[in-house]
């Protein structure tokens, strides 16, 4: 708690010393027709002051130095750049069509603004860079407000997973150029299958709380929406190449060919990465690559993007158990665990997980006039592979294999997923120019899955039994279908109002469980209405207030369906969150304080309940909420040290729950009741904090530090059951002894054929801190209450290098 407080107590008072002699700037922002554009992004360079032109066009901010240069943003609009030496309040700034950068209207309908009274943050691609060493993409936003990052093989390769504000990857709606990426059955998202992917995003957006959801699973806990590699203007090539701890090492070779006869580009990306990873035997083997062709019309842009990527790993996914970190072994893996022919301890060498997924898009931007924008998106994903297990006394009988002498045997099996996930999207978007925007669209999905497993080897096999056969097959089909449309309307300079509905009906086919217990295809349908709406008030033009209202509704999960009959189903989980915000910016500091009160419904949380097929699944809970305040804070203390921080002080709590124990010495199950209990994974404290210090002569270095707070692996809140909070520091220095910049006008400068040579490190958890980012638990009654906890140890210190070289103009 103490680091908690002092990063809130810094974020409250650092902006205090950000003030000095104000001067007054504005002026209007306009069309080449003369026209006011409304909803221009205005920014001060090197500075946190930004504001949107309101109804007319105009804007007005207070700057602390001069000179000063404003930059102006319009979607479907070159960038203009205005610099002056005196304080000017009557600018008149001129914008200009330009098709090439159009790439963006792709993702402008799943993503809000300032005025749009939503908690979100941009991650540019700057930022990205700066922390991508080859690390999965959570632990590159793992400093981000509410963020809670996970490494299953404990060094952030391989499985990992980010939670904002608690929820969990299935309650985390994520789209890559606005088409959905979470899977249709789990709704989780797997950045394993995806590796690498941050050396082709350009940009992202975190939402938190319900968030715009326009495409995808309905999101709980918050959304992230990627963009990916935007139009280079000149050819360009990259090789990045980093190594470090744990055989830890990533290649990476983009290149693209700039505008071609003003209409064409290309780029490609080729990546392979691996590492032995932290926990004993957490070797990953991962690969990926992209490839996207764009042509760029006067009003009609075409652009194809595909990317594909292939993991092994070895399965980490059970944890460390509870009494081998007491005994100090923090890496003890027990997946593929085996007693051998002398009677010793062996592990399996190919107890692993085998996946690939290959992403198709296909994107048109039309702009009919500069009022219209308009954008159709057709996707598909493919995904096959499987994870390969031991399994020690195992009974032929589960396999289909006619066992009569009823020995217990070890078996090897592969469980199947092969599957296509395709659909298209569209959205048309207005502005009036006057302050009125409006968009409206939707989506169609159809997910088509195979699931089915086979036997590869077992001890005690019948003669004459031919391995290859399945011995289980099931298929799933779900169609999600939804249109949705947003108004965000400008009334006067002051005030912004928007609203926000989207439709969403879901089919999902499957087999389950009928009544009888039998398993036949079964078919459930959803129908949901998600309603947003919000207001925001310009104080001033240094600060602002908001204050937003969601709803979303999400469908229940593949296993909470297939594990259950229609008597024993669970309903659908339902979220009402209440935003409310106050922002201040000056040259030299920002700071933003948001508070959110999310009120659950029915949500699902396992409770070790068997229900009336016999199988463990989540149960709704009546009442459950989360509340709490984020506080944000940027201070540029010098010209060359910025800090940067976060803090999430929240209550995460279950108004009532119902545990149930496994009673193996009575029979049947204890039931046990808990009251205003926390929610699990659910820290009260989440906090970050970034030094950072940049030198004219290219010299760059950063101290991030991050503290979580007590988490509990389950609902009961019982210190027996918990996550210790903990505190890690990580250090980062980098030194570009070439580095392009724009020439000034009138400067002449010789380019060189390297644009860019960056060498970077990373040396993460510099204390040495020993500790767990996530874990289960589960007991039962034998011969007395028996509780087992598992854990999923983070590395201690560990080092990466990188070194970057880029050609051409950048």
């Amino acid at each position: 708690m103490n680091y908690a407080l002092r990063a809130l107590i810094a974020a409250l008072i650092l902006p205090v010393f950000a003030l000095a002699q104000p001067h007054e700037i504005g002026g209007t922002v306009r069309d080449t027709t003369g026209a006011p554009m409304a909803f221009a992004l205005v920014t001060v360079d090197g500075t946190y002051l930004h504001t949107q032109t309101s109804d007319d066009g105009t804007y007005k901010l207070t700057v602390n130095t001069l000179p000063y240069c404003v930059r102006v943003h319009v979607l479907g609009y070159t960038d203009a750049l205005i610099c002056n030496s005196n304080a000017e309040t009557n600018t008149v700034i001129v914008m200009h069509s330009s098709s090439f950068v159009r790439d963006e209207v792709v993702v402008s309908s799943t993503r809000v603004d300032d005025k749009s009274g939503t908690a979100f943050t941009n991650v540019n691609k700057s930022e990205i860079e700066a922390q991508n060493f080859g690390q999965d993409l959570p632990y590159i936003l793992g400093t981000q407000t509410s963020v809670v990052t996970t490494s299953d093989a404990g060094n952030g390769m391989g499985y990992t997973g980010l939670r904002i504000r608690g929820s969990d990857a299935n309650r985390i709606n994520v789209t890559i150029n606005g088409i959905p990426v979470n899977d249709a059955e789990s709704q989780g998202t797997f950045w394993v299958d995806i590796p690498d992917i941050a050396s082709s995003t350009d940009n992202i957006q975190i939402q938190r709380g319900v968030g715009t959801s326009t495409n995808g699973a309905g999101a709980f806990g918050g959304s992230l929406n990627l963009q990916t590699e935007t139009v280079h203007a000149n050819p360009y090539s990259e090789l990045l190449l980093s190594g470090g701890s744990f055989n830890s090492w990533r290649a990476t070779a983009k290149a693209g060919t700039g505008i071609i006869n003003n209409r064409w580009s290309f780029d490609v990306r080729m990546s392979q990465l691996g590492s032995d990873g932290f926990i004993d035997r957490g070797a990953s083997d991962l690969r990926s690559w992209y490839l996207s062709g764009g042509y760029y019309g006067e009003k009609l842009t075409v652009k194809a993007i595909t990317f594909s990527g292939r993991e092994r790993t070895y399965q980490c996914w059970n944890g460390v158990p509870q009494d081998s970190i007491k005994a100090g072994n923090y890496t003890y893996n027990p997946a593929g665990m085996y007693i051998d022919s002398a009677g010793k301890e062996a592990f399996y060498k190919d107890q692993v997980d085998n996946y690939g997924q290959d992403y198709y898009q296909l994107h048109f931007t039309y702009q009919s006039n500069p009022n219209w924008f308009f954008n159709w998106s057709l996707f598909a994903t493919k995904g096959k592979g499987y994870y390969e297990e031991y399994r020690q006394w195992d009974d032929l009988a589960n396999y289909g294999v006619n066992d009569s002498a009823g020995s217990v045997n070890d078996v090897v099996r592969r469980r199947w997923l092969n599957n296509w996930y395709y659909g298209a999207t569209f959205a048309a978007r207005y502005n009036s120019g006057k302050g009125t925007q409006v968009t409206f669209g939707g989506a169609s999905a159809n997910y088509n899955g195979k699931h089915y497993g086979e036997l590869i080897w077992a001890t005690g096999i019948p003669a004459g039994y031919a391995y290859g056969g399945n011995y289980y097959r099931d298929s799933a089909q779900k169609m999600d279908n939804n249109g949705y449309i947003k108004v965000n309307q400008s009334i006067g300079k002051k005030i912004n109002v928007f609203a926000d509905v989207q439709v969403r009906a879901v089919n999902y086919s499957f087999t389950g469980f009928d009544s009888t217990g039998s398993q036949l295809p079964q078919d459930v349908s959803f129908a949901f209405v998600n309603p947003k709406a919000g207001i925001f008030y310009s104080l001033n033009d240094r600060h602002v207030a908001y204050a937003s209202f969601g709803m979303g509704n999400k469908e229940p999960n593949r296993d909470d369906f297939t594990n259950s009959s229609p008597e024993s189903r669970p309903k659908h989980e339902q979220l009402s969150d209440l935003e409310a915000g106050w922002k201040v910016a000056s040259t030299a500091a920002a700071i933003e304080v948001n508070f959110y009160y999310m009120m659950y419904k029915d949500q699902l949380v396992l409770t070790g309940k068997v229900n009336n097929v016999g199988a463990y699944t989540r149960e709704n809970v009546a009442s459950s909420f989360r509340r709490g305040v984020e506080v944000t804070v940027g201070y540029n203390i010098t010209k060359q040290f910025n800090f940067s921080g976060n803090v999430t002080l929240s209550q995460n709590k279950i108004e009532q729950f119902d545990e149930y124990v496994d009673d193996y010495d009575n029979g049947g199950q204890l039931h046990n009741i808990y009251k205003n209990t926390d929610i699990a994974f659910s820290p009260s404290v989440i906090s970050a904090g970034i030094i950072s210090w940049k030198h004219k002569k290219g010299f760059g270095a950063s101290l991030a530090g991050k503290y979580i707070g007590v988490q509990y692996l389950d609902n009961t809140q019982q210190s027996s059951r918990q996550i210790d909070p903990y505190f890690t520091l990580n250090f980062g220095a980098s030194w570009s002894p070439i580095k392009y910049s724009q020439p000034a006008p009138n400067e002449k400068r010789k380019q060189s054929m390297m644009s860019e040579l960056t060498f970077g490190l990373q040396v993460n958890n510099l204390l040495n801190t020993m500790y767990s980012a996530n874990g289960y638990t589960f007991g039962y009654v034998y011969g007395g209450m028996n509780r087992y906890n598992y854990y999923y140890p983070q590395a201690g210190v560990n080092v990466m290098g990188m070194v970057v070289m880029k050609f051409g103009k950048q």
